[in-house]
């Protein structure tokens, strides 16, 4: 059921994503043509890609929570971060799009934009900024990727907005000969939206191969293993994430003169436990080792 909850409220907050950048997507593009201003037109442009990525963060997070099957036996937990390396590459194209115009746009100067486009500019980091910490606190709390960088996508639309007014702001205050200043606000923030993109990308593609967590997430099963009765100490403890779970592979030391029985109780226990303690975890595989094979040295648990 955490999978599922968790799962939820990252759908939530990509729907609620969504309408917010549908009703900026509409309210920028018509103050842009309007207002003469294409840094305003390619913010607008942005949020609606935002629409199409946030989309595919539900496709993923809805898939990963999909139960095992029969050619998927550990889930299809790996949707979530290849949706997550989907937006990225979304983020880039983004990027690029936008230089590319930019550049095109201060070959061919225009008038110079409107000073109620800085209102709307005004709304847009604002509301942006908001929506990012929010769909960011979400991301952090069911610990998806996809999610975390669907949020970053808010923040990307606030840099481009923020650049746009400042461009705006010196478009109209030098007025004739700084008519492209909001092209140039717009060329320099897809920079920092690259950057952002390559920022997410690696994560993302890190989890898909599986790559050693960012948490204290081994150091805690091991604690909780060395606990358990008849566990003399841990030899190795790996951890993958697989959308929302974690799997562990882990290798415990036991007195090497008890019965394959005993031994494979033991390793019974600390799955339990395990399990039991962090509900993060939907698999442990144990190897059982002798103590009396094993020398004390770095990198094994003793009690």
């Amino acid at each position: 059921m955490r999978n599922d909850d968790a799962s939820k409220k990252g759908i939530i907050s990509s729907f609620r994503g969504i309408f917010v950048n549908l009703v900026l997507a509409l309210i920028k593009f018509i103050t842009g043509i309007r207002g003469s201003s294409f840094a305003l037109v390619a913010d607008s442009l942005e949020s609606v890609t935002d629409i199409f990525k946030s989309t595919i963060v539900i496709i993923g997070l809805k898939v990963a929570v999909k139960p095992r099957d029969e050619d998927h036996p550990y889930g299809h937990g790996k949707a979530e971060p290849i949706a997550a390396v989907v937006v990225s590459l979304g983020i880039l194209l983004a990027a690029f799009y936008i230089a590319y115009k930019s550049i095109i746009e201060v070959k061919n100067p225009h008038t110079t934009p409107a000073w109620y486009t800085l209102l709307i500019l005004a709304l847009v980091v604002i509301t942006k900024e908001i929506l990012f910490r929010y769909v960011f606190k979400v991301g952090e709390d069911i610990d998806s990727q996809a999610v975390k960088t669907d949020a970053w996508h808010h923040r990307s639309d606030a840099i481009t907005s923020g650049a746009a007014f400042i461009g705006i702001t010196i478009s109209l205050i030098g007025g004739k000969g700084f008519e492209s200043a909001d092209d140039w606000a717009a060329f320099f923030s897809s920079f920092i939206i690259a950057f952002n993109g390559i920022r997410l990308f690696i994560p993302a593609i890190g989890e898909i191969m599986d790559i050693k967590p960012h948490t204290d997430i081994e150091k805690e099963i091991k604690n909780i293993a060395i606990k358990v009765g008849g566990v003399k100490g841990v030899e190795s403890c790996y951890v993958r994430k697989m959308g929302f779970d974690y799997y562990v592979d882990m290798h415990i030391l036991v007195d090497g003169k008890i019965s394959v029985i005993e031994g494979h109780k033991i390793a019974h226990n600390v799955k339990e436990v395990v399990m039991k303690e962090d509900k993060r975890v939907a698999d442990v595989m144990i190897h059982i080792e002798p103590e009396e094979s094993k020398d004390e040295k770095d990198g094994i648990f003793y009690k």
